[in-house]
């Protein structure tokens, strides 16, 4: 029979990017359960190979041929004892930043401990032996495709990032005799830039620059982008918590939170992917894109990087400003704005809410100010409205817990005592973290909203799984009535003992009455707390709502064509035909 590659497909991605990235000489140590790789590569003339058996002498060997060689040299061993002979060598490498890549094949990791004959954990390794080290499992999923079609990329860029040094792959295996593969599948080559590069052409007629969670932007960076912008018909998709405040920002949710209708401004030739972690849950269909951040990791938050700019932000836009010179009109980012406006001027009116009191907030909190979200359902109602451009907002979006949100907007406080602080929480986020009113040094200029509707209310909005239990979800999942229930004098009591001033409300008038004093560009003698009383069944449907504006006739027929079919096999029938239909 023929032999060509195996078909194990973590073996094969890691052989189709050796080959991307000039990996070609590989010392080899004979054994089983490198089986997989070297019986593909031996068939590949692509590869120069050499054996050794003795593996501790097999990575001297490749430490010198990678010197004097300038290339990259890979190792391969079996499973047991043999990478432990290599420790040596590569401890010899790392400290000369010699490029050698060991290539560890090894059982599958969920054996470790169970007296498994020849397994060794290689999960960890010392300090001061390789740069990175990756354990690439068997691959049969899309998401792990995609997943360590990005990790096998990272460790081969190591071998050659900031001076270079060894870098190991336990490459897991599943002992496959089958080599019948006779064209390795592609996997995407991803390449990172420096600054000191030739910085590749943006050759893209329209381009969004997506911000994730982002700390105040300088003068310079934010004219920088503006500038951009103007050079390559670009538009800033930002969320609340992005803080650009330029000419050409757009807060996408309105329109790619839509559930019945698809935007053609949501398909863009390439984004550029700035910021952190975004808790904006939006739509953006990038056909390429272009990470640019100092620490030069890869992180590909649309599954559709291609390259990374190890940079910081401000050098790499002044740096492609410089490179074009030419001033198209900015017909992109006119056409995202129209599409907010014509959603904008057919909002329907919605129940008293989160949603509701922040289009009511959104225009008259004072210029200069700070807001802080709590995540999920305020920061989600809130990136709904637009925002003076002199606010900044923050939300807890690296780490996305509850915990810590009214402690943050206090802290913040305490920097600037002149600033109005505001903050917007739910009631669960609230109480978690209640204990931090009580802090001696909160100032008069704090304004906390807390909206209570006596419940997790994100485990209650229609979309949530958690909702198709119903009422029965608020026992355990949406976790309802601690804390008071809903209590009209539990808060109150506790704020105005700790010496705020308490606010409340429990429908549209009553919050009409109370939010001028809230919003009061004037510090008084007391820092505010508002508490209003909403309901879950309310909170879900005005996003129903907001999420309902634009329909279209080809998504209204696939949603009911989907909802035929829900209620005659069920949901789990669905994913059965989903399955079946990719399999053709």
């Amino acid at each position: 029979m023929e032999k060509h590659y195996t078909v194990e497909r973590n073996t094969q991605m890691l052989i189709y990017l050796m080959k991307k990235y000039d990996i070609k000489k590989v010392v080899a140590s004979p054994g089983t359960t490198n089986l997989c790789l070297m019986g593909s590569i031996q068939n590949d003339s692509y590869f120069e190979i050499y054996s050794a058996a003795d593996e501790r002498s097999a990575a001297y060997m490749a430490v010198g041929l990678a010197e004097e060689s300038g290339e990259i040299v890979a190792l391969s061993c079996t499973g047991a004892t043999a990478s432990r002979n290599y420790v040596p060598a590569l401890t010899e490498a790392f400290y000369r930043h010699i490029p050698v890549l060991a290539i560890t094949a090894a059982q599958p990791m969920i054996r470790a401990g169970h007296l498994v004959p020849q397994f060794l954990d290689r999960s960890m390794q010392m300090e001061d032996l390789v740069k990175y080290s990756l354990q690439l499992q068997p691959v049969s999923t899309d998401e792990e495709e995609w997943g360590y079609g990005v990790k096998i990329n990272e460790a081969l860029m190591e071998l050659t990032r900031n001076g270079g040094g060894p870098v190991h792959i336990n490459l897991i295996t599943m002992y496959s005799t089958d080599f019948s593969v006779k064209e390795l599948p592609p996997v995407k080559r991803l390449y990172r830039h420096l600054l000191t590069d030739e910085l590749p052409e943006i050759k893209a007629r329209r381009v969004a620059i997506f911000v994730g969670a982002h700390s105040r932007w300088s003068k310079d960076l934010t004219e920088a982008v503006d500038a951009f912008c103007e050079h390559y018909n670009a538009v800033v998709f930002m969320d609340r918590s992005s803080n650009y405040n330029g000419k050409y920002g757009f807060l996408y949710n309105l329109v790619s939170d839509q559930q019945m209708y698809n935007s053609s401004v949501l398909n863009v030739e390439l984004a550029i992917d700035i910021g952190n972690i975004s808790g904006a849950y939006g739509r953006l269909n990038p056909a390429a894109v272009w990470r640019v951040h100092p620490d030069g990791v890869l992180r590909d938050r649309f599954r559709k990087l291609t390259r990374e700019f190890a940079m910081e932000e401000l050098d790499f836009f002044k740096a492609y400003v410089a490179k074009r010179l030419d001033m198209p009109e900015n017909e992109y980012y006119q056409a995202c704005c129209a599409e907010n406006e014509i959603l904008k001027e057919k909002a329907p009116d919605v129940p008293f809410s989160n949603v509701w009191t922040a289009q009511k907030l959104s225009s008259i909190l004072p210029a200069h100010s700070v807001l802080h979200l709590g995540i999920l359902n305020s920061l989600r109602s809130w990136n709904l409205v637009m925002l003076n451009k002199e606010i900044d907002c923050y939300a807890n979006t690296g780490g996305f817990g509850i915990d810590g949100c009214v402690s943050t907007l206090i802290g913040a406080s305490l920097a600037n005592p002149q600033k109005i602080y505001f903050g917007v929480v739910g009631d669960l986020a609230f109480f978690y973290d209640m204990n931090s009113l009580g802090n001696r040094h909160v100032g008069n200029n704090v304004r906390l909203m807390v909206v209570n509707n006596g419940r997790g209310t994100e485990f209650r909005n229609y979309w949530h799984p958690a909702e198709r239990f119903g009422d029965s979800a608020d026992a355990y999942m949406a976790a309802a009535g601690h804390y008071g229930a809903k209590s009209p004098t539990l808060l109150k009591h506790y704020a105005k003992d700790l010496g705020f001033k308490y606010l409340s409300a429990s429908n549209k008038e009553e919050f009409k009455a109370s939010m001028d004093e809230f919003v009061s560009s004037v510090i008084g003698d007391k820092p505010i707390l508002l508490e209003i009383f909403t309901d879950s069944k309310d909170e879900s449907d005005a996003l129903y709502r907001m999420r309902h504006i634009e329909k279209s006739a080809k998504l209204a027929a696939k949603q009911a064509l989907r909802n035929t079919i829900t209620d005659t096999v069920g949901e789990h029938g669905v994913h059965l035909l989903k399955k079946m239909l990719r399999k053709e």
